[in-house]
């Protein structure tokens, strides 16, 4: 049995889609699994038995994870998010969780200029300490995050960002869930660390011309010092303050540390990873 934790959120959703694809039947965790049944398709639905769950309730873990021999590991970025991890990893050895799949982030480390990175390494530090299997995911920039920016972009014309020339990896959520796929079903591939990266590494520049050829109208990028990009993203794109610090955080990592693309996912997969202008193909309507 492979149970889904953070089953409602897009990466635990994408993961769902992506071993029904597969026909591999799951056990999806959430705080509201009526909710979650809802929201599912036909197919992935037709293979996921749903129960509810608390991160925060050691036993609603226990009683949720009984009888998995995976556990697919995913919770939203946010204030709790180390304590609920880690509950569900402790969960996880009492009930003799053979193999963890956990999704992290590239520089998940104890001195990491990103503040959800450090959490992000003391999950991995107890995982390596449980002796659980455990296989990490690293993905990169969600493409999907590119959708908060929509709104101003359609109204002004504007791509904002503190990145300069720096480039960045986008990946799609969906790419995430087929990798993720793949590890769950393959058991040569688990036991690894796995970053994962689109298959082009864009400057904010770069995705500014991009959005304009495909709009057909100019689109620029105006660049902001670190504290005006967080005030931006809190007055015009509505994050809360953690969310905007932790992008802010994140464009600061790319300028000191060079992003380029790895073959990671193919070799995963066998495929080439989605590419930018395809997603933003797709989404073009939200940006218009």
């Amino acid at each position: 049995m492979i149970v889904v934790m953070g089953a409602a959120g897009a990466t635990g959703g994408a993961t769902l889609r992506s071993l029904a694809a597969l026909g591999v039947p799951t056990r999806a965790l959430s705080r509201d699994p009526a909710r979650l049944a809802a929201g599912l398709d036909d197919r992935t639905l037709a293979r996921t038995e749903t129960r509810p769950v608390d991160a925060a309730d050691p036993d609603s873990l226990r009683a949720a994870f009984r009888g998995a021999h995976q556990l697919f590991l995913t919770m939203a970025n946010g204030p709790h998010q180390v304590r609920h991890e880690l509950n569900a990893v402790d969960a996880a050895v009492d009930c003799g969780v053979e193999h963890i799949i956990k999704i992290s982030a590239p520089a998940a480390e104890p001195d990491s200029p990103v503040k959800v990175s450090r959490g992000h390494h003391e999950i991995e530090a107890r995982l390596r300490s449980s002796g659980i299997l455990t296989t990490v995911l690293r993905p990169y920039a969600f493409m999907q995050k590119l959708l908060l920016l929509a709104p101003g972009i359609a109204a002004a014309g504007v791509v904002h960002g503190a990145t300069g020339q720096a480039r960045c990896n986008y990946v799609d959520i969906r790419d995430i869930g087929d990798a993720a796929a793949e590890v769950l079903t393959r058991p040569e591939l688990a036991g690894a660390t796995y970053p994962l990266t689109g298959g082009r590494a864009y400057s904010h520049p770069e995705l500014a011309e991009l959005l304009g050829e495909l709009l057909g109208r100019p689109v620029r990028y105006l660049h902001l010092a670190p504290a005006e990009l967080h005030a931006h993203l809190v007055a015009r794109a509505g994050m809360p303050d953690w969310l905007a610090a932790h992008v802010v955080e994140i464009q600061q990592l790319a300028m000191v540390r060079k992003e380029s693309p790895d073959g990671v996912f193919t070799r995963l997969t066998g495929r080439t990873p989605r590419t930018l202008e395809a997603f933003l193909g797709e989404h073009l309507h939200h940006f218009r």
